[in-house]
């Protein structure tokens, strides 16, 4: 491996308490912030153990909190807390991307930034803990991660993505259906960013932002948007005789 520098180390120290975890063996921890483009040790084998892993422990956490629920349901509903974007944002709160080892290359083109290189770290990071310690304390550090977004799930919206769940909001209030365009792109390449619109038409309300690609961007922008839209056009609920 090549040498750390003092800033990196600061950064996996910032990693590790964020995780709830101190690693005994500091090079599980440093394998699984490699990436390819650094090191031929590098991180990819670790996402394949971290995936299962992480799978594991949000399907029980889920299986335990909503024991209502179908198979079907759930898997819906674990399909949406394991995802790149889910595990890009969770990289995003523990700053992994300031402890990533990355090549000349992918560094000046935006990698520490990447979501895709952001959630194959995670994984390897779960894979890393159950190296140093076992199975079980690599699904606690899942379960300390996931414990907020699981204790904060609508069963109702189990499933569905940002861009369905404001489709049925406008549905509902016998609103328009928003208009989606591309206002910008930023960067090229690897680090190409799409900055996106959406407009929800005759409520003169307009929200952008940005992602690396135009799905992610979307999404991004509709949730912005229909949080708007439920504080500003609240449906009543009708009482109870």
């Amino acid at each position: 491996m090549k040498k750390i520098d003092v800033r990196h180390e600061n950064a996996l120290g910032y990693v590790q308490k964020m995780l709830g975890y101190h690693f005994k063996q500091s090079k599980f921890l440093q394998q699984a912030l490699t990436h390819r483009s650094y090191s031929a040790l590098h991180n990819e084998r670790f996402e394949f153990i971290g995936d299962s892993i992480l799978n594991y422990a949000v399907a029980k956490m889920l299986f335990d909190a909503f024991p209502r629920l179908t198979e079907g349901e759930l898997s819906r509903m674990r399909a949406n807390l394991v995802n790149q974007d889910t595990l890009a944002q969770i990289a995003a709160e523990l700053k992994v991307g300031d402890a990533l080892l990355l090549g000349t290359g992918e560094l000046k083109s935006g990698g520490f930034r990447r979501p895709s290189t952001l959630a194959d770290a995670m994984e390897a990071l779960f894979a890393a803990v159950s190296f140093d310690a076992d199975f079980n304390t690599a699904e606690t550090v899942v379960r300390r991660l996931y414990a907020e977004r699981i204790r904060h799930i609508n069963p109702q919206n189990s499933g569905k993505d940002a861009k369905t769940r404001l489709q049925e909001a406008l549905q509902a209030r016998r609103m328009p259906l928003p208009k989606y365009r591309i206002v910008e792109q930023i960067g090229d390449g690897h680090d190409l960013q799409f900055v996106v619109q959406c407009d929800l038409g005759e409520t003169g309300f307009q929200t952008e932002a940005a992602g690396h690609s135009r799905r992610e961007a979307e999404q991004q922008t509709a949730k912005t948007a229909l949080v708007w839209l439920e504080e500003n056009f609240p449906i009543s609920k009708p009482r109870k005789k």
